[in-house]
């Protein structure tokens, strides 16, 4: 693919650029004629471009999913809705996500005149997805609440089909999701109806989208110790805030929530986490003028690369306090949640991407005398990929089902004590697969998979950020050791109940008994590691912390699958991934916890092998 590039999509042809429209076949006769007539003989087009065709239509999985779990009224609206933008989709969003990737956004500090004006330059294209977004109500479907406590899983299937063809911006939707998320948490205060109105707007000509500043010079996850900005409160009311802030996602977005610290009469300011306080500012003013905040630059980052990541300093920026003074923290719960789902959701969308494109690829390609779907060895490496995703997608809808019923105050305790283990499992989990999906679907295209022009290296590298952002694999699975011990065991006890409910059903299907007594081995086996470690220091669990985290996403998804498996109308593929699935190590903790691995001198096992005994 170049900047004018044909995109061939199941007999659909769009142009990406603004040159005239060429034709495939036009374009080859042209070079045929002018090629050198022995050229002309051995040179052939000797590789397709893989094609997908409507996202939501060749998702069987998730119209299975669908016609399961929603009331037939509201499967029907959103059956029809889905169709239509899943062709919205193939033929007008999928070719400006490219563009988002051609023309990255631009920093222009100073004008020709010399005057600053910190300017950052975002494409046509972006800009078109933020309309897209409005119009497709990608944020208010959830706050309309039009069906109920299905509305939040509805958005979260239109975001699942939006988010590989984006073009990045599915980052300013979390964030733009998670910032109306706390206002609506907050009350939706007078002073902030304007903006919840505007984050939640279907109209593109107000929609707002959000930033969210928390990441400073000292720290990234831990904001408690890593944030030095300060907030003035001035004579009326409002604050000014003074700081620098290191990482700053979407900074072309209209506001932003930040952490800061405020100063009392003689400047000082309290640390710690108790120390930090919650506020809402706008980026610029009503003559689109900077809201006293000046851009550093922008990051060379590795991917994302087409939205905007700046270094901001704060200098007398006008905000206004949302939260409690002190409970910034607490305040930006119900933010961290949302963001965790859309990273969950990122991660889906990428594995079912790069398969899709895989699946498409082995249909076309010629190697050793025969198409790559009659070897063996590929279709397995392409099913143990789908088994991932399939998954992975599963663990999402529960988890956005659950939150569906928890914003409608239809949820049990039960379901918050589950919802509130699940997001951090499923983000730290569903980062990890969705590397390991990128990298290995990238291996069946070939050398074609590593030239940047076929796109394919820009799905991998938006992909790796995943395990990252909101939080490490390591700095979640320390927050699901804080929920276990918040809850008292209550979290725990609600995990298992949910997952033998779900083994019980599916024990009704004689094909899925394998899956099921290895689920139940691996239940029993993390119920002997949970009662050893009450004996335990608190460095041994840190140091199964990890273990223990994949443990409960493979015993839960496994169930899930199973659950999805023993439908009336599942098919062999529903079948075989459940089975495939519980045929791996459901509960590493506990062979890690035979191992040592947890155990006393532990630690100074590791530290010695990394640094060599120094």
């Amino acid at each position: 693919w170049d900047r004018c590039q044909t995109l061939s999509i199941k007999g659909i042809n769009t142009t990406a650029g603004q040159e005239q429209q060429v034709s495939t076949q036009e374009k080859q006769g042209l070079e045929d004629l002018e090629m050198p007539p022995a050229r002309r003989q051995t040179e052939t087009l000797f590789q397709e471009q893989p094609e997908t065709g409507n996202p939501y239509l060749e998702d069987t999985l998730l119209q299975s999913y669908l016609k399961t779990h929603l009331p037939p009224k509201v499967l029907e609206e959103v059956h029809q809705d889905l169709e239509r933008f899943g062709n919205r989709l193939l033929t007008k969003i999928q070719p400006l996500a490219w563009e988002c990737e051609l023309n990255p956004p631009v920093f222009r500090q100073y004008d020709a005149w010399g005057q600053r004006v910190d300017r950052i330059d975002t494409c046509s294209a972006w800009r078109r997805m933020k309309e897209i977004s409005a119009e497709e109500g990608l944020i208010a479907e959830a706050y309309e609440r039009r069906y109920s406590n299905w509305s939040r899983l509805f958005q979260a299937v239109k975001l699942y089909l939006f988010s590989s063809s984006s073009g990045g911006f599915s980052c300013p939707l979390a964030m733009t999701d998670g910032a109306a998320k706390v206002i609506e948490s907050l009350g939706i205060p007078g002073s902030l109806k304007n903006a919840f109105d505007r984050l939640t707007s279907r109209d593109p000509k107000k929609f707002w989208t959000s930033g969210q500043w928390m990441t400073e010079r000292r720290g990234g996850s831990d904001v408690a110790n890593g944030t030095e900005t300060v907030a003035r409160r001035q004579p009326d009311g409002s604050y000014r805030l003074y700081g620098f802030k290191w990482f700053t996602s979407a900074a072309d977005s209209d506001m932003a929530l930040t952490l800061a610290r405020i100063a009392d009469a003689e400047g000082q300011c309290p640390q710690g986490s108790r120390g930090l306080s919650l506020f809402f500012l706008r980026v610029r003013d009503e003559e689109g003028k900077l809201n006293n905040i000046q851009v550093q630059r922008l990051k060379d980052k590795l991917g994302t690369r087409q939205m905007a990541t700046a270094e901001l300093w704060l200098q007398g920026a006008r905000a206004e306090l949302i939260s409690a003074e002190g409970r910034g923290v607490a305040s930006i719960s119900s933010m961290l949640n949302i963001t965790r789902i859309h990273n969950v959701i990122g991660a889906v969308s990428s594995m079912r991407r790069m398969i899709s494109l895989s699946r498409d690829y082995a249909r076309k390609r010629v190697a050793f005398g025969k198409l790559l779907k009659d070897h063996p060895l590929h279709m397995q490496t392409i099913a143990r990929m789908e088994v991932q995703v399939r998954g992975a997608f599963l663990l999402l809808m529960d988890i956005v089902r659950l939150l569906g019923l928890a914003e409608t105050s239809l949820a049990s305790e039960q379901d918050l004590l589950l919802l509130r283990l699940l997001v951090p499992v499923a983000k730290l989990y569903t980062g990890k697969q969705a590397s390991a999906v990128a990298v290995e679907a990238m291996e069946s295209f070939g050398g074609q998979g590593y030239m940047e022009d076929t796109g394919l290296p820009v799905i991998l590298r938006d992909t790796l950020v995943l395990s990252i952002w909101e939080g490490t694999t390591n700095i979640l699975s320390l927050d699901v050791l804080r929920s276990l011990a918040k809850s008292q065991g209550q979290v725990m006890s609600v995990f298992l109940s949910a997952v033998q409910k779900k083994l019980a059903l599916a024990s009704g299907t004689a094909e899925l008994a394998p899956a099921v007594q290895r689920a139940q081995e691996a239940v029993g086996s993390l119920g002997q590691f949970l009662e050893k470690a009450g004996a335990e220091p608190t460095m041994g669990m840190e140091l199964a912390a990890r273990d223990l985290s994949y443990s409960l996403a493979r015993i839960y998804t496994g169930a899930l699958l199973m659950e999805h498996a023993a439908r009336p109308d599942a098919s062999p593929a529903d079948i075989s991934a459940a089975l495939r699935w519980c045929s791996q190590e459901l509960c590493p903790v506990a062979a890690g916890s035979v191992s040592g691995s947890y155990g006393a001198g532990a630690a100074r096992q590791d530290s010695a092998l990394v640094y060599g005994g120094s």
